[in-house]
C-alpha cells in the first residue's frame, strides 16, 4: 500500500490529487489531506440548492465539486480527510462502505473513542456524525473517501450548509441533515490534530506494509493542470449541476413574500416573485435582467438591488438574503 500525505490544503489541488491518483497509480492507495475552509458536494447535487451562497462568498469558502456521489461536507483546518483507492476484490460488489471505515473505527477504539458505522454511510460517536464518507466505482477500481471532523468549527459548518427555508424541487440528491460533533472533546487523552495525524500514521505503518509515494515533477505539474483546467472551475463546480426549481418564502413589512427560482446549470433561467406587495412599472424589467445570469451573489447584487427599488417599502439586504440564501 502507498501513503500520500498531501502537502496542500488547496481543496482543488487535493481533489486533482485524489484523481491523479486514482487514474494513474496501480497499487493501492492510502491518503491524508486537509483543505482551507471548503464545502466539498456530492457528484450528482445541485450546489446552489447545498449551499447558503452569500455567507460562502462572504466569508471567502471555497466551493468544489468532488467524483463521487452522497451529500455536502464541510471542511477546515480542523478537519482531517482520508482517502482509500484500491482495485476491487473478486468478492466487491457494489459499494462497501463498511469495509473502508473499520480500520477507522478500530484507531479511534484505540484513543477510547467508541465510533459506530450507521445506516446513512457516516461515522458516529453517540449518534453525532463526524465522519461522511462516500465512494467512486469505475474500471474495477474504488476509491473511497471520507471526513474526521476533529477541532472543526462546527458554527460555521452549520451556517455554510445552512439551507433552512429552501424547498427544491430538482434532479439532484440533496443532503441529509445530521447532528455533528468532534472527535477531539471524546478522547480519553487530548491532543492536537497534528499529534492526531501522526497518530493514524503510525497506525497504518504497524498494521500494513505502507511507502510513502513522492510524487515526480511532471506528475505534479499534470496534477495542478487538472486543478485549474478541471477543479477549480465554475463550470465543474456549478454548471454541471442539473436543472431545479427552488421555492423560497419569507415575510417583510408588505406582508409574504414568495420567490420562484428556476435554475439551470447554475444560471438563473427565471425568477418570479408573488405576494401582496406593490411595484413600479419597471418591476417586471429588473427582474428580467436577472435571468440567464450566474446564480452568484456577485452577479446578481445590482440586479436584485434594482427590483427591491422597484416594490414598495422593500429592504434591499433583506431581499437580497431571501433569494440569495
Amino acid at each position: 500500500m502507498l501513503f500520500i500525505e498531501s502537502p496542500y490544503i488547496d481543496p482543488y489541488v487535493n481533489l486533482a490529487l485524489e484523481e491523479f491518483c486514482f487514474n494513474n497509480l496501480s497499487d493501492d492507495v492510502f491518503m491524508l489531506w486537509q483543505n482551507d475552509n471548503t464545502i466539498v458536494v456530492g457528484k450528482y447535487q445541485n450546489t446552489v440548492q447545498e449551499i447558503s451562497n452569500s455567507y460562502v462568498e462572504q466569508n471567502k469558502i471555497s466551493v468544489v465539486r468532488r467524483l463521487s456521489g452522497g451529500g455536502a461536507v464541510y471542511h477546515d483546518l480542523g478537519n482531517l480527510n482520508f482517502s482509500f483507492i484500491r482495485e476491487n476484490r473478486d468478492t466487491d460488489t457494489g459499494f462497501r462502505f463498511e469495509h473502508f471505515t473499520e480500520d477507522i473505527i478500530e484507531l479511534l477504539a484505540g484513543l477510547g473513542v467508541k465510533a459506530e458505522f450507521n445506516s446513512r454511510n457516516d461515522l458516529v460517536i453517540d449518534g453525532k456524525k463526524f465522519s461522511g464518507n462516500s465512494q467512486y466505482i469505475k474500471n474495477n477500481k474504488t476509491l473511497h473517501h471520507g471526513t474526521l471532523l476533529f477541532d472543526s468549527n462546527l458554527g460555521i459548518l452549520r451556517d455554510a450548509l445552512n439551507v433552512a427555508g429552501k424547498k427544491a424541487k430538482s434532479g439532484a440528491i440533496p443532503s441529509v441533515s445530521s447532528q455533528v460533533t468532534n472527535i477531539r472533546p471524546h478522547l480519553t487523552k487530548d491532543m492536537s490534530i497534528d499529534m492526531f495525524r501522526e497518530y493514524i500514521k503510525n497506525f497504518f505503518a504497524d498494521k500494513y506494509h505502507i511507502k510513502t509515494y513522492s510524487f515526480s515533477k511532471e506528475e505534479t505539474e499534470e496534477i495542478i493542470e487538472l486543478a485549474k483546467n478541471k477543479y477549480a472551475t465554475w463550470e465543474w463546480n456549478y454548471g454541471s449541476s442539473p436543472s431545479s426549481y427552488i421555492k423560497k418564502e419569507g415575510r417583510c413589512k408588505s406582508g409574504k413574500m414568495e420567490v420562484y427560482l428556476k435554475l439551470e446549470g447554475g444560471y438563473l433561467k427565471d425568477i418570479r416573485i408573488h405576494g401582496d406587495f406593490f411595484a413600479f412599472e419597471l418591476f417586471e424589467n429588473a427582474l428580467d435582467e436577472m435571468k440567464g445570469k450566474k446564480f452568484s451573489s456577485s452577479e446578481l447584487k445590482g440586479s436584485i438591488d434594482k427590483v427591491a427599488c422597484n416594490m414598495r417599502d422593500i429592504d434591499k439586504s433583506w431581499l437580497f438574503d431571501l433569494i440569495m440564501n
